[in-house]
């Protein structure tokens, strides 16, 4: 599977509603999202039957980051069953966003 770019019209079909489903605001022109990204592609080559992951783009979908008040990017939170639990404000490691996962799944 790969990520998802969900727009603020398809979000809701996109969010899984049941399981985990990472979501990553980002932009285009945020260099740390752009280092960002090889980070969550990874992270998806090996979670992907267990997290779904959509990515929106805060400049061109603002209904949708205003809605869970993303102000800084890269932001990126954790749904479960639609509910967001849990984000992380930055840029992490591979290991540390596996381990924001695990922590949240048991």
């Amino acid at each position: 599977m790969t990520i998802c770019h969900t727009t603020d019209t398809t979000f809701k079909d996109d969010l899984k509603s049941e399981g985990f489903t990472l979501v990553n605001f980002w932009a285009p022109w945020c260099a740390p999202c752009r280092s960002f990204g090889p980070v969550l592609e990874e992270f998806e080559r090996e979670y992907s039957n267990e997290v779904r992951s959509l990515k929106v783009n805060v400049d061109e979908q603002s209904n949708t980051a205003n809605q869970f008040g993303v102000m800084s990017i890269p932001t990126t939170i954790l749904f479960k069953n639609g509910e967001p639990i849990d984000k992380i404000i930055g840029v992490v490691r591979i290991e540390e966003l596996k381990q924001f996962i695990t922590d949240k799944k048991n």
